[in-house]
């Protein structure tokens, strides 16, 4: 659980370093925390719809579903 609160740490602080100098307020943790969380969320987003968008082949073994 260590590496995971290390890394969510190093998430909010680079989220910060990005998005501060673009904004004309002070950032605190929570902040950078929910754009991380919604930056993260709006790519997850593009690539389920990319997903979506491609035609499945008629002979894609990786579209058939497991019984």
């Amino acid at each position: 659980m260590k590496l995971l609160r290390a890394t969510s740490n190093n998430l909010i602080e680079q989220t910060h370093k990005v998005w501060q100098p673009r904004l004309q307020r002070n950032l605190t943790d929570e902040d950078s925390r929910q754009i991380a969380e919604n930056v993260t969320g709006f790519f997850t987003i593009l690539a389920e719809w990319s997903r979506e968008a491609r035609p499945i082949l008629d002979n894609d073994a990786s579209a058939v579903t497991p019984t």
